[in-house]
């Protein structure tokens, strides 16, 4: 093979070229190799773009002078946005200097430290006081160790620049006593398993690798000893406070937080923000000290996050949102661009990651972005191939999980979400065997996500409104039964986070068949849910549809709810709408306050059937309900004066007094509308006849028939999933044999 010499030197240079991003390495570059640095650069267009880009925004934030106000605001405020962007261009200086050299990053940088130095030693604790841990420079610790993190970098970038006598000042009036009020005097927020912990871990640590002490390195490797926590001392953020004798630290937070698939027990929004201080500090302690193998660490659990959190996201990339999650947070986020470049660089190479950072359209300036940007420029990139998958929860992979279905072709993907999770710890919801439901980019069934305006000062500051515990972590919130309008778990945290669902079996195996199945029996006391989803591709519809078979076993009567939080405009149905003069709330607690009720009625004759459109697009529902079965049209929005809640619509079907219940839907995207032409087309559902054949402990069997006459039949072991095991089953005096713990015959 024929080797470019630009290209080999380039290799060889990065064995010496110091990660910025590390900011632990302090031998400076030697003059003369600046000119090669910046030659390499302009070969290498995507670093070349990112560097160019940061440097405007470094220089901009220069030339208007250093800021470094008294703390006085939450989120969104002056002082507190003021000194996230001091940070983060002191951060963005340090890669500038180790690259280019340039002194005005470095006295940038310094004159800043200098001053947060003249001001920390007298600086009380925030003024505000609506967190658990109130920060210095901010409102809550959790912001104050984003700062020291990001510091850290752009100390250790200048720190053969300064004089001993500067790094003295520095380390003793600012660095150590910061690092010392984030861990010894803030253990509940230093010493746990939770997102604000790894923050907290990563800034300790990543300081104390500049500072070279160990102390403060090992505080957060392996937390704090005999800090007298009680239980009772978890915060409104949650997280597991850890007793005497458990583990703690960056290490346990990786061991705990993470399954060994690589899924984040508190969700993708937040493993999103997680990342980076995971990331950064790994990548800090392989620089400093690669006897620890951070990225060997549970199986390699960290590159597996990474793959993990890219499956769980549409097709434009943006994350579902499950758990306390925002809508719209994406594999854009810097926290990504990062994890992303690492798991190349320090992982196998996958060409695959490498459309990933194509699409995000910047790189890390070290060596992990340098190895991505030369890739991409080499031709070696490939499509990051997203297929249905399961991802394990719990640091065992034994608390339930996560399953993804796609299906269906280039420009028109179909990917439904199955969620029967562990609690999630405290930005968990209570709702287990919950599906939200996805064509392309677009939500079809929706997951609400949390209430909370990020950043936005006149919500609440930026933080969490009264409305998140309300409405959206209740399980009438989310696409799962509800019974006796009462949450799962009874809404209660510590009852949840003891139990998980069950994964009964799953199969993606057949092109044309996806299946998952679950069952839970702790979100209510005597009452066994089993939902099964199966994504099904045949003739008889034009698109994928979506089986699902939701079969309750209670030991008492039950009212059970179904929602269904569709995306769209009513579009037709076949029972009746009776729209009252004045709205009515659903119920008065639970989430049932905030569900405006716009129409009542029985469930249709034969079936029932609802039909809406979305971005030109139709979809159905049909479901085999029973006559004395209710069906209501609500919408989001009631009790809530400020109006902190979307106004969203849900369809929910309702049986009343039951013991045992089966909920059986197909859920049918079919048709287009173009609004230039003006033609509908395929507007009607192709399903004829849903109905269930029959219902056993042992057995249950869904027949759907098009209207070409054409039948589909679908039938499932209830209480066996041993792929060996033969079934036998007479229906209507036709005799069906199978193995393993379903079939699907077309007749």
């Amino acid at each position: 093979m024929k080797i470019n010499p630009s290209v080999l030197y380039l290799c060889t240079f990065l064995l010496a070229f110091s990660a910025t991003t590390y900011a632990q390495n302090h031998n400076s570059e030697k003059p003369d190799q600046t000119a090669i640095v910046k030659q390499q650069l302009e070969e290498n267009s995507l670093f070349d773009k990112t560097l160019q880009k940061i440097k405007k925004e470094v220089d901009a934030e220069i030339a208007k002078g250093i800021d470094v106000p008294v703390p006085k605001d939450l989120a969104g405020g002056y002082t507190h946005e003021r000194h996230k962007k001091n940070y983060a261009t002191a951060q963005n200086a340090g890669d500038l200097y180790r690259i280019e050299k340039d002194e005005k990053y470095a006295i940038y940088i310094k004159e800043m430290l200098m001053q947060y130095a003249a001001m920390f030693p007298e600086l009380p604790l925030h003024p505000e006081e609506r967190s658990y841990a109130r920060g210095k420079l901010f409102w809550q610790s959790l912001n104050d160790s984003n700062w020291l993190v990001a510091m850290s970098q752009a100390y250790g970038s200048i720190y053969d620049y300064l004089d001993k006598k500067e790094r003295d000042q520095l380390e003793k009036d600012l660095f150590l006593p910061y690092a010392d009020f984030l861990s010894l005097e803030n253990p509940k927020f230093f010493n746990r398993i939770h997102n604000h912990s790894t923050w907290g871990n990563a800034a300790v640590g990543m300081i104390g690798l500049v500072m070279n002490n160990d102390e403060l390195v090992n505080r957060a490797l392996y937390g704090m000893k005999n800090t007298n926590i009680s239980e009772d001392a978890r915060d409104d953020d949650g997280g597991r406070i850890l007793k005497q004798g458990q583990k703690a630290g960056f290490l346990a937070n990786l061991e705990e937080a993470f399954s060994p698939s690589g899924y984040y027990t508190e969700g993708p929004y937040y493993q999103r923000y997680a990342m980076y201080p995971f990331i950064m500090f790994a990548k800090a302690l392989e620089d400093k000290r690669p006897d620890i193998k951070i990225f060997e660490h549970k199986d390699g659990v960290l590159i597996k996050a990474v793959n993990a959190i890219l499956n769980l996201t549409d097709a434009d990339g943006d994350f579902f949102p499950l758990n306390d999650a925002q809508k719209g947070m994406s594999i854009y986020n810097q926290s990504i661009v990062i994890a992303v470049d690492a798991a190349y660089y320090y992982g196998d190479r996958s060409p695959g990651l490498l459309s990933v950072a194509q699409k995000q359209g910047r790189v890390t300036l070290d060596e992990a972005g340098k190895a991505v940007a030369q890739a991409i420029q080499s031709g070696e990139i490939q499509d990051f191939e997203k297929s249905s998958l399961n991802l394990s929860d719990g640091p065992e992979g034994n608390k339930g999980g996560i399953t993804i279905l796609r299906q269906g072709k280039p420009g028109n993907n179909y990917s439904l979400v199955y969620k029967y999770t562990s609690q999630g710890d405290s930005h968990g919801h209570y709702d287990k065997l919950s599906f939200s439901f996805y064509n392309e980019g677009e939500e079809i069934i929706q997951d609400y996500g949390f209430a909370r305006f990020v950043n936005i000062e006149p919500k609440k500051g930026g933080g969490y409104l009264k409305e998140n515990t309300s409405w959206a972590k209740q399980s009438i919130a989310h696409n799962t039964i509800v019974q006796n309008e009462t949450s799962h778990f009874d809404g209660d945290f510590d009852t949840g986070s003891k139990y998980n669902p069950e994964l009964y079996f799953s199969d993606f195996t057949l092109n044309d068949i996806k299946i998952v199945s679950a069952i839970d029996t702790n979100a209510y006391p005597g009452t066994k849910m089993h939902r099964t989803m199966v994504m099904l591709e045949n003739e008889l519809f034009q698109n994928p549809v979506i089986l699902d078979i939701f079969r309750l076993e209670g030991e008492k009567e039950n009212q059970y709810d179904l929602p269904f939080y569709y995306q769209g405009q009513i579009i037709d149905t076949n029972f009746e709408i009776n729209m009252p003069e004045q709205l009515q709330k659903l119920g008065s607690k639970n989430g049932y306050q905030h569900l405006w009720v716009e129409s009542r009625g029985k469930a249709g004759e034969s079936n029932t059937k609802f039909t809406w459109s979305n971005n030109r697009r139709f979809y159905t529902l049909t479901q085999a309900l029973g006559s004395k079965d209710r069906v209501i049209l609500g919408r989001i929005g009631a009790t809530d004066p400020e109006f902190n809640l979307r106004r969203d619509p849900v369809f929910i079907s309702r049986k009343e007094k039951a013991k045992d219940a089966l909920f059986i839907t197909v859920l049918e995207p079919h048709g287009s509308y173009d609004p230039v032409t003006e033609l509908g087309k395929n507007s009607f559902s192709q399903v004829k006849d849903l109905r269930v054949i029959t219902d056993t402990p042992e057995y249950t069997a869904v027949q759907i028939t098009g209207h070409n006459g054409e039948r589909i039949l679908f039938l499932m072991s209830n209480e066996e999933t041993s792929v060996d095991e033969q079934h036998q089953l007479i229906i209507n005096k036709e005799e069906f044999k199978w193995d393993g713990p379903y079939t699907i015959i077309n007749k």
